[in-house]
């Protein structure tokens, strides 16, 4: 089972994103704002749709 990260780790790293925002979108955001391992698994692990706001993607890391 992986660690999940802190969602205030998460949304420190996605700052600025725009959205609506594509997983990829996501995970590109977080590898540019220098997230660690732990926040980039937990992102990459993430359904591929669009998430249309921050909360959207911190459900989707709790519910995993």
């Amino acid at each position: 089972m992986s660690d999940t990260p802190n969602p205030i780790q998460v949304q420190k790293h996605l700052g600025g994103l725009d959205y609506p925002a594509s997983k990829d979108d996501i995970v590109a955001k977080a590898e540019q704002s220098g997230a660690d391992d732990t926040v980039l698994e937990a992102l990459r692990g993430l359904p591929d749709r669009e998430y249309d706001a921050p909360t959207a993607v911190s459900e989707a890391l709790s519910g995993s």
